[in-house]
């Protein structure tokens, strides 16, 4: 390096990026004999020795910088920092590039410096921009000027978003955290991206760079480094803040700052654009302006510290550094970093007693110089600098076995982004060191070690990189999908998909589910790679569906529909509640004809579902037959889908004539005391398509579940919406709800009882609801009736006691009545016929004239001696009038107005519903009407006349009653 006074030219290459200035300079270089360039970071620095050694070998080239010093016997070419270019050489070239550093407040007075004393013997060369020129007029007299213009336009595009951000595009953060959270958006959106740090080593920075040169990722998150000449191949360049911290302070950029960084964007004749992203504010249109023309603020002050330092003392040293600078053009640099360190270290007790000579001064400032990588305090960089000071004065050497404990610390692999980053500055430290000359004993060891950690660090930061911010299965598929090239997918027998190899996810049903290791955003990135190859399959598969038998298929309680384990569609409400909508679930990027097929089949199995499960009802709603009131009858029992309670069209009821009833009960409905409906859709298969329907047509947000089927009867169900018992088959009474078809013999049974006088609970009553006492008292409370409870002796018979005498000892007593609530009930299963026992009718008051009442036998007394007596609990039940209700009304369900419960259902007793008074120790009355057939619901305030009837006559037997032959078989026992 010569100084300001040699000869040779000295020419000024100015002009904006992407006008291979650089390139010009290693032309000009190579065609000397020997040459310095200085560059302003390592990373350009390893680029452009790669390239000069590809031209000229390993053998003449030497790569210098503040790491790493390769330097060959016979070097004729060196590539530095321009803070490591050597001096005192006299090389023939000359260049420094970025020569418009020399404004920058951290390393501006350095290449100031080179700027004013650096020279080659022939030849020297500044790049940089044209904002430079004036001031290097002026302080270069000599100097000679060479305008370039750029190979392509620079143009502003606005602002994007990063998920619809081009490809091959460079998205800059100005703090490590922002580039990371940039990283990570983009390989959930688009697969991935490459990260570029100054930070990171070059080893780092170069596989990253090969993995977005080579199209494993279109995407590149960088700081403003990427704007020091890193060649990359970038279209469009994104600012995601336009405020950086420059060591001090957070600033706006310039605009000659910004146009450095958006340069980037346009390699050669390809033009570029550049633009905001995030929440970065748009530019404004003088900057926009500035950037496309390449004209800016003519650079006027440089930064300048004082080259000829003085070492006699400590003071010395730092007054010579702080001396002012004499030309108006020049302006005193800001404290750095390693003045800090010298006006610290020079105070210490252990440092100020060694700094006897100008030597001992001389090492210190050496020392005080190393950057402090780690970017730690100001207080443990400068602990760690008086260590290492304090080994070279002492023994001349820093310890190799000091020295190999800090290496070995920090050479491990393991760990996260930040940890491996974190290792990789401290051994940064440590290659410094051991590039200084005779700082340790074994050079070319130490070199080497600290070389390797690095190489080791590099790489398991490079696949750390890799492993968080790109998605290799995505990447790949987007590349192979970007080259037109066709997909191979393949789908297992569990429905797992892979692509080309790729695990992406798996089909359920008609929708391919994104692998659970991704995220939402990668799913829709995957899916457009996966979909593309699945085609075929989806094909295949609705051919498979369409052919498949309906006991493939089910629907759910929620209204899902399902093809084995596979939801594929979802029910809706249609025109009538018998008549649902099936909608598919398939992808919206699967063929229309699949998805139209796919839907057909679903429509297909609901619709022979209803017709299956509902053929009673649907028969009666299209037997032409049925007229006048009867077929109003039956459009209302249709509408309710079978069931309804009787007090909800008790004036219907009351109007029909046995006719039109007779011409009802042939498709098989029941005029029950407390319930109009159909026994044969009482079955669980049914039931449950018929709460489903009505929920579905109520359009309900969550749609209740059907009851476990056969059970005779239900714990109440909190908030239970309107019309749930009743569509469930059940109805409200206390704390639980009974099947309807068994209320229905449990009322037989009442009829026979005397209700004014009171009765007791039998056997078959507890039976018919499998109820212990207390259980069927609270029923029967909720029903209307009023339930005394007492206490009795209980008598026992000689034979009782020989009985129990004969028990073993310790054995249980046998319960009154076992709680059998949970016990199926005698609805036969689907496909099979009614049993007599649930086919025999149970007449409703209303239906007196048809069957004979049945006489119950009457209790055979003991004839045996008391011989011991015991208490017992039993309860009486009276007939509560209008008293009724639910009295657990605010323990269970909602209830109705009019003291209905859930699903509009009168308690028994009610109007409408109640019990009919029977005589003191007689039968129940049958009057109460103009008719003297509907139960006492219009004759509770009629005149009451007693008179003696003639013997009833016997009634010839319905031919159309389906119950004829169970009858018949009757009268001959």
């Amino acid at each position: 390096m010569g100084d300001a006074m040699g000869g040779g030219r000295i020419t000024a290459v100015l002009g904006p990026t992407n006008t291979g200035k650089t390139h010009y300079a290693i032309e000009r270089m190579l065609a000397h004999r020997t040459g310095v360039i200085g560059l302003p970071l390592r990373l350009l620095a390893r680029e452009v020795y790669d390239r000069i050694v590809a031209a000229r070998g390993p053998s003449v080239v030497a790569l210098v910088t503040g790491e790493e010093r390769i330097v060959p016997p016979r070097t004729q070419y060196w590539v530095c920092t321009v803070e490591a270019m050597p001096t005192g050489m006299g090389a023939d070239f000359l260049a420094i590039d970025e020569i418009q550093l020399c404004a920058d407040p951290e390393r501006g007075h350095v290449f100031t410096d080179r700027l004013l004393h650096a020279r080659g013997l022939h030849e020297t060369l500044f790049m940089g921009s044209d904002s430079m020129r004036s001031v290097i007029a002026q302080l270069v007299p000599k100097a000679q000027f060479m305008r370039r213009e750029r190979f392509s336009r620079l143009t502003y595009s606005g602002s994007k978003k990063i998920s619809r951000m081009p490809a091959r595009a460079a998205i800059v953060g100005f703090s490590v955290d922002d580039v990371y959270a940039i990283a990570e958006l983009l390989r959930r959106q688009k697969g991935g991206a490459a990260v570029v740090m100054g930070a990171l080593s070059p080893r780092t920075r170069n596989a990253q760079v090969e993995m977005y040169q080579n199209g494993d990722v279109d995407y590149l998150v960088a700081t403003d480094a990427i704007g020091m000449g890193l060649n990359l191949d970038v279209t469009h360049v994104a600012f995601s803040s336009t405020i950086k911290f420059d060591g001090r302070r957070m600033r706006y950029l310039m605009p000659n700052e910004l146009a450095q960084i958006a340069g980037r964007a346009g390699r050669y004749q390809t033009d570029g654009t550049f633009g905001v992203t995030g929440e970065a504010e748009p530019f404004d249109a003088e900057v926009i302006e500035a950037i496309e023309e390449h004209r800016f603020t003519p650079q006027k002050k440089l930064n300048w510290r004082n080259p000829r330092l003085e070492f006699g003392s400590p003071d010395r040293l730092i007054a010579s550094l702080e001396m002012a600078p004499s030309d108006p053009a020049l302006v005193k640099a800001r404290e750095a970093d390693d003045l800090q360190a010298l006006k610290t270290l020079s105070t210490l007790k252990t440092v100020r007693p060694r700094l006897r000579t100008a030597r001992d001064t001389k090492l210190l400032w050496d020392v005080c110089r190393i950057p402090d990588f780690r970017g730690i305090s100001h207080g443990e960089h400068t602990s760690l600098l008086e260590r290492i000071f304090e080994f070279l004065h002492e023994y001349g050497r820093v310890p190799d076995d000091w020295l190999a404990t800090q290496v070995k610390r920090i050479d491990r692999t393991e760990g996260n982004i930040d940890t491996l980053s974190k290792r990789l500055a401290y051994i940064r430290t440590w290659t410094y060191v051991a590039q200084r000359e005779n700082w340790v004993d074994d050079e070319s060891h130490w070199r080497e070690a600290t070389r390797a950690v690095e190489d080791r660090l590099s790489d398991a930061l490079h696949g750390a990189l890799t492993q968080r911010f790109v998605d290799r299965r995505t990447s790949v598929l987007l590349r192979r999908l970007k080259q037109k090239e066709g997909l191979v997918a393949d789908v297992n027998d569990k429905g797992e998909v892979t692509v080309e190899g790729e695990f992406v996810g798996r089909l359920e049903g008609f929708r391919f589910m994104q692998d659970k290791a991704a995220t939402p955003d990668e799913a829709k990135t995957l899916a457009a790679a996966a979909m593309a190859a699945l085609a075929p399959e989806f094909n295949l598969r609705a051919d498979r569906f369409y052919n498949a038998p309906d006991t493939e298929m089910d629907f759910t309680d929620q209204g899902g529909l399902m093809w084995g384990e596979h939801a594929v569609g979802k029910l809706v409400p249609g025109d009538d509640a018998l008549k649902p909508r099936a909608v598919a679930f398939v992808d919206d990027a699967v063929a229309t004809d699949v998805a139209e097929k796919v839907q057909r089949r679903l429509q297909h199995f609901i619709d022979r579902k209803v017709a299956t499960l509902f053929e009673p009802l649907l028969n009666m709603s299209r037997d032409e037959t049925l007229t006048g009131l009867a077929r109003g009858f039956a459009f209302r029992l249709v509408e309710n889908l079978g069931v309804i309670p009787r007090e909800q069209i008790a004036q219907e009821v009351k109007e029909l004539d046995q006719d039109a009833r007779g011409a009802l009960r042939k498709h098989g409905v029941r005029f029950g005391q407390y319930t109009i409906f159909m026994p044969l859709l009482l079955k669980p298969a049914p039931t449950r398509l018929r709460l489903l329907l009505w929920a579905l047509n109520a359009k309900f947000d969550e749609f209740p579940d059907a009851p476990p089927p056969g059970l005779v009867t239900i714990p109440a169900a909190d908030h239970a919406p309107d019309g749930y018992y009743t569509m469930s088959g059940y109805r409200l009474s206390g704390q639980r709800a009974i099947r309807i078809d068994m209320l229905e013999r449990l009322a037989d049974l009442l009829r026979s009882q005397d209700s004014r006088a009171g009765f007791e609970a039998n056997p078959d009553m507890l039976s018919i609801t499998g109820m212990t006492l207390e259980q069927f008292a609270d029923l029967m409370e909720g029903l209307g009736y009023k339930a005394d409870k007492s206490e009795r002796v209980k008598m026992k018979t000689v034979d009782q006691v020989i009985s129990d005498d004969a028990m073993p000892a310790g054995e249980p007593e046998v319960p009154e009545a076992a709680d059998l609530s949970g016990i199926a009930a005698d609805l036969p299963d689907e496909g099979e016929a009614p049993s007599a026992e649930f086919a025999q009718p149970v007449p409703a008051e209303d239906e007196a004239s048809e069957f004979d009442e049945t006489e119950l036998p009457e209790g055979v007394a003991v004839d045996a001696g008391v011989v011991e007596e015991e208490t017992e609990e039993f309860y009486t039940f009276t007939w509560g009038g209008n008293r009724g209700g639910n009295r657990n009304a605010n323990r269970g369900p909602r209830r109705g107005a009019q003291g209905e419960n859930a699903g509009g259902e009168r308690p028994l007793g009610k109007k409408g519903g109640g019990k009919p008074q029977g005589k003191k120790g007689g039968k129940p009355r049958r009057d109460g009407g103009r008719d003297g057939r509907d139960g006492g619901r219009d004759g509770g305030n009629q005149p009451k006349t007693f008179s003696a009837r003639p013997p009833k006559k016997e009634k010839a037997i319905d031919p159309d009653n389906p119950f004829a032959a169970l009858m018949a078989l009757k009268d001959k026992k």
